[in-house]
């Protein structure tokens, strides 16, 4: 089965080091509905994206903000990216 544009954002996302994982949001809005269980963290539309992600503490939050940014706006083409960060981690 092909990889979808969702789990290739997530993943891209889930590189950045200051991020410990993705996270659906307080209202749990944040996710990609498919087969199985959907995809926590990352909702792709026609004209943006959103990820949503817990960070660790202690770097300035737009910071990690933009490195995410940076690592998935090559799978993003022209959609407007939206960063979550929904929480801090202290590991």
């Amino acid at each position: 089965m092909a990889t979808s544009l969702a789990d290739r954002i997530a993943e891209a996302a889930l590189a950045c080091p200051d991020v410990t994982e993705l996270t659906a949001g307080p209202r749990g809005r944040v996710m990609t509905r498919r087969a199985g269980p959907p995809l926590t963290g990352v909702t792709v539309g026609d004209g943006e994206i959103e990820v949503g992600v817990v960070v660790r503490y202690g770097r300035p939050l737009p910071e990690i903000a933009e490195d995410v940014r940076r690592l998935i706006r090559p799978l993003t083409g022209d959609r407007v990216i939206h960063i979550l960060i929904a929480d801090l981690a202290d590991r």
